[in-house]
Order: structure tokens, then sequence, then C-alpha cells
């Protein structure tokens, strides 16, 4: 029952991972960008989360109204990053390395403005959340209401954006992009406006898994961003990086890894098993577990 109860609690934090990873994922898939800055983009819905909360109370209603909230100022906060950063690069054909560094920049700027202002500040707080009540499915295993919120609407996005990625016309658009973007210019998609869409779409999840983040381990501070968005890269990468089922299946394999490495092994070897992971999935199987191997032309 030990391990079914450390399994449990994988897929909870498993469900997060995914929620950052996909939204990390599908950016490099398109943009091919590594946005190092998405770690970011989940503190600021972690703090939108936690002031909405704190001003109208806990409750199903705060909980659903406070998502929502998170979600539209996260979408606003990475389309400004992504216009005021990201395209003026694109725009001039700068080179990859630009691009990673003006990455982390934008991430040290996002933290350490985080930790100047007045309404948020350096001292961690107590992100409000609803009393824990665990359920009791057999002896041994138990599931709280707060680990069946994380993996009831994590589950619910995720299926929200496999629609629209494989079954609407701005999925098909990134797809398109994705593939080939000059190809996708000429058959008349804004690729400009599709990798807007993209970062919007991965700032809708990673407001969410703000919240939802915040919830499972409360407190939140300007840098709480920087270990899940590393840990989302893994992920990404673990899965195969563009690859949107992978960046879900890598989720969930580093959540369960974690969670058994920190139950079985020592909690402070949890954080080195996800980058022992990464190291390991680079040497043996550099495209990942879904990924696709491509051949570059001399």
């Amino acid at each position: 029952m030990i391990v079914l109860q450390q399994l449990v609690n994988g897929i909870s934090l498993g469900s997060i991972y995914a929620l950052i990873a996909l939204g990390f994922s599908m950016v490099y898939g398109i943009a091919k960008l590594l946005n190092f800055a998405h770690g970011d983009v989940l503190m600021i819905g972690a703090y939108t989360g936690f002031f909405v909360l704190s001003a109208i109370g806990m409750g199903l209603q705060g909980i659903v109204f406070s998502l929502i909230i998170a979600m539209i100022v996260c979408v606003i906060f990475a389309l400004s990053i992504e216009r005021l950063a990201y395209r003026p690069l694109r725009e001039r054909g700068a080179p990859r390395l630009n691009y990673l560094i003006t990455a982390i920049a934008v991430s040290l700027i996002i933290q350490n403005t985080a930790r100047i202002l007045p309404f948020m500040g350096p001292t961690p707080r107590r992100f409000p959340h609803p009393p824990i009540r665990s359920i009791q499915i057999v002896e041994g295993l138990s599931v709280s209401n707060i680990q069946i919120i994380i993996v009831v609407l994590s589950a619910i996005l995720m299926l929200i954006l496999n629609f629209i990625v494989n079954y609407t016309k701005r999925g098909k658009a990134m797809r398109a992009v994705s593939f080939d973007p000059q190809a996708a210019s000429l058959m008349g998609i804004s690729v400009s406006r599709t990798i807007a869409f993209t970062f919007a779409l991965g700032a809708t999840l990673a407001g969410a898994g703000g919240v939802l983040f915040a919830s499972a381990y409360p407190l939140v501070n300007p840098t709480m961003g920087m270990m899940p968005g590393l840990k989302a890269f893994v992920a990404a990468v673990l899965g195969g990086i563009g690859s949107v089922p992978g960046a879900m299946l890598g989720g969930y394999v580093l959540g369960i890894a974690e969670i058994f490495a920190a139950g079985f092994i020592s909690s402070q070897f949890a954080d080195a098993i996800s980058f022992a992971i990464l190291i390991i999935v680079l040497l043996f199987r550099p495209s990942g577990i879904l990924g696709k191997n491509f051949r570059a032309k001399v």
C-alpha cells in the first residue's frame, strides 16, 4: 500500500509538471525557443490566485474565479513578454543563442522586479487553500481533496488543449508552423500570430498550474517558479520536446520518479533525481520517449 500511496502522490505532482511542460514544449515546437521565463509565468499565476482568494475567500466559487483570473493575467503577461522580448529577435533573424540569453534575462528581471514590488516582496506568503480532507480508499491508501482537484482539473485542461491542437483551425495552423514556418507563411498563415497564440495557450496552462501548485505547496514567493520551470523543461525533454503527448507523459513520469525518490531514498534526493533523469535521457535517447529523430542534411 505504501507503493500505491506514493503512486497517487506522484500522479498529483506529475499533473502539475505536465501542465507546465505542455506550455514549454509547445513554444519550443513552434518557435524553437527554450522559454526559461515560463516558470515565472507560473509564479505570476500563483500570486494572482493568492490575491483573488485573499479578497473573496475560499470555496468552490473562489477557486474557480481565481483560476480564471490567473489564466487571464498570465496570458496578458506572456503576450507582453513575447511582443517585447522575443518577437524583435525573431524579426531580425537573431541567432538561437540570443533567444536563450534573452529568456534567462527575462526570468531574472521578473523575479527581481517581483522582489521589490511592495505588494509582492521577498517574504514568502502563505497561500490560502481549503481545509485538507483525506478520503480513505482502503487501509493505508488515501487521497486528499486537493489531490483530487489537481488531477481532475489538470486532466480537463489537457483534454481541452488536445482538442484545440488537433481539431481546430488554430491548432492546424500551429502544427503547420511547427512543421515548416516558411511554407505555412506562403499558405497564408500568420506565423507571428500563431506563435503569440501558442504563448497565450501555454500561459493559460501555467496560470492554472501556478494556482494548483500553490494549493498543494501553500507558499508563494518571487522565485517559486524557478524549480518547477526547470523540472518542466526536464519533463518536456523526457517526453520528447515539441510533442504534446510527450510533455504529458514526461510530466507524470517525472512526478512519480521524484515522489518515489523522496519516499524510498531521501527527500533531499528528490530534486537530484529530476536532473539525473535529464542527463540519462540526453545520453541514451536525446529525442525523448515520444520524440522523433531528424536527420540534418549537410
